[in-house]
């Protein structure tokens, strides 16, 4: 842009010394252009250039690290020792306990038979073992993802009056998000799950959360006729329609065993030595209310029972498949959800856990064990499944030192399966109830909203948008709303960038933002602008727009103070709240 001021031809009297070099721009080297689309392509889909340890290597070395690449078990399975085993296993031990528990009450979530949930922590974990590279990841089945699994297979299909084929969909649901999720990993589509904000995640799952719990009055007020709809009015009229099924002994039950989960959570919160509290708490709720109902015979007395469950490992479920018939549509995109929200779970845990303990966790290599993980557990009677935080904050607080956890946790499953299964026949639904509703309070994050609030207005109303809409629309759209004000939000900043005045701070030549910087002082004759983005075709035409603006409100105040603007500067260098030397980063026009 230019800028010429005819009627003042004098420079103005300034304490600033502007040093102007030119330097000559040569165009870059030639090079064709497939090598352009090569390189287009690697720096946008490999910017970690996972072939670069294969450059050099001799042909066996080659295959050696290709089988580490694809298994990173063989990478560190050779430097194991007894002294790592000795603490995996008892954090191995420490999150079965919390994932036996949770595998039947998760399962009752997504309307499946309780002992599919156990089934999803034998599996997966023992797959995500030899093809993860967390060392803190704790595999199974998490609360909204069977949530939102239940609810949109629901909608067509009744898990009541045909159990079957909800369960085939469950399955083949499983295997498409297992598919979209080892699809994403091999083809580098990874940063599609960036589009989930920190804002929309936080009023999703706050919101998933209340829904969850919600969807739990029915198991904690002993309510047999409950409503199907998920949205808040429906759940609320439901139960206060259905005052005379309230069995009081349900209710004392419930709230005791919920009470006790909840100072379990806050004790371990407080004292995180003190983890095993709220890990074990689960576990001790289920054996104490099941010995209760066995003793007094309590399933008599108004109080559900999960009743008797099938002993044995997972059987077969490939012949379960359904990749034909009306319903296809309906597995696809449930798959499509639930995979891109257990997905998005599974790899922010595994990275905030790997930040802590300072190593690195490849995104695209989570994605594909991930979703090979879900591929096999399809076949093999179980649903979706990814890693959880509760469940990995245990095992991280219980010292686990490698993948080793998930398999001890895997064969305590297993060893429950075969032999112990007889002792859940009395177990009563409504402590599985308060399991959940203990699990998903910690879903619900007030700080980071407080936090949201305080740094962002826009990302808050996000956030909003996904608490509200989940709670009084749908899951799926509630989620869906946050993501397209998202996407809204990111066109904004690119069409919309942000420009800002600069002053020079005195006796310095850096130059900051003068609304920010009070000490900061204009340079007479000076416009300074800054340009917080980059500069392309879909905001330059209101660039030019904005800083004409500007130079019309600054010739405006200059007009009043009797002086004229002579050369306005444009700092391009689209890097927010960093400061601006004075360099050749700015183009200067007179």
């Amino acid at each position: 842009m230019e800028y010429s001021n005819s009627s003042n031809t004098e420079q103005p009297q300034t304490c600033l010394e502007i040093t102007m070099e030119v330097h000559r721009v040569v165009p870059p080297p030639h090079k064709s252009t497939i090598h352009k689309l090569k390189t287009t392509l690697k720096e946008t889909f490999f910017p970690d250039d996972p072939l670069r340890q294969f450059k050099g290597q001799p042909t066996g070395k080659k295959w050696i690290l290709a089988a580490q690449y694809i298994f990173p078990i063989l990478q560190w399975g050779p430097h194991y020792s007894l002294g790592l085993f000795k603490s995996d296993i008892v954090a191995g031990l420490t999150i079965a306990s919390l994932a036996i528990p949770q595998g039947i009450s998760y399962a009752k979530l997504a309307n499946l038979p309780p002992i599919v949930g156990l089934y999803s922590s034998f599996v997966p974990p023992l797959v995500y073992a030899v093809l993860g590279s967390s060392r803190d990841l704790a595999v199974g089945p998490v609360s909204i993802a069977s949530l939102i699994l239940g609810s949109m297979l629901r909608q067509e299909v009744s898990p009541v009056s045909d159990p079957v084929l909800f369960l085939q969909l469950a399955f083949t649901t499983t295997f498409f998000a297992g598919l979209f999720q080892a699809s994403l990993g091999f083809l580098r589509l990874g940063f599609i799950i960036d589009f989930l904000s920190k804002a929309t995640l936080i009023g999703f799952m706050a919101g998933a959360a209340i829904i969850v719990s919600l969807q739990q009055l029915k198991s904690l007020l002993g309510i047999t006729h409950f409503t199907t709809k998920m949205g808040l009015v429906p759940v609320l009229s439901s139960v206060f329609h259905n005052t005379e099924e309230w069995s009081w002994q349900t209710i004392l039950m419930g709230f005791c065993f919920l009470v006790f989960l909840l100072v379990a959570r806050h004790v371990s919160m407080k004292r995180p030595k003190l983890f095993w509290v709220s890990a074990g708490a689960p576990l001790v709720s289920v054996i104490l209310s099941t010995l209760l109902v066995f003793a007094f015979k309590a399933q008599h007395h108004g109080i559900s029972i999960i009743g008797k469950l099938q002993e044995g490992l997972n059987p077969p479920s490939w012949n379960m498949l359904q990749f034909r018939g009306s319903h296809l549509g309906l597995s696809i995109k449930t798959g499509l959800v639930t995979g891109i929200i257990s997905l998005t779970e599974g790899i922010a845990v595994g990275r905030t856990f790997a930040a802590l303990k300072n190593y690195k966790v490849d995104g695209n290599k989570e994605m594909m064990a991930i979703g090979l993980m879900n591929m096999v557990g399809s076949s093999t009677s179980c649903y979706i499944t990814t890693g959880a935080f509760s469940r990995s904050a245990v095992n991280h607080n219980a010292g686990a030192k490698s993948a080793v956890s998930n398999i001890v946790m895997s064969i305590t499953v297993m060893v429950t399966l075969l032999f112990l299964m007889p002792l859940f026949q009395y177990t009563p639904n409504v402590v599985l109830g308060a399991i959940i509703v203990s699990a998903v309070v910690g879903l619900i994050d007030i700080p980071a909203a407080c936090q949201i609030w305080k740094i962002d207005k826009f990302d808050f109303i996000v956030m909003l948008c996904a608490f509200f809409g989940v709670i009084f629309i749908s899951v799926q759209d509630g989620l869906a709303m946050a993501v397209g004000m998202s996407i809204f939000k990111i066109l904004l900043q690119i069409t919309r960038p942000k420009t800002v005045m600069l002053g020079n701070i005195p006796g310095t030549d850096i130059f900051r933002d003068l609304h920010h910087y009070k000490e900061s002082m204009k340079i007479p004759g000076f416009l300074i602008l800054s340009i917080e983005a980059p500069i392309n075709f879909a905001n330059s035409t209101y660039l030019n727009e904005r800083i004409l603006r500007w130079i019309e409100e600054y010739e405006a105040e200059d007009h009043k103070k009797q002086s004229s603007l002579q050369f306005v500067v444009l700092v391009m260098s689209g890097k927010q709240s960093q400061p601006w030397k004075q360099s050749n980063d700015a183009g200067i026009c007179g």
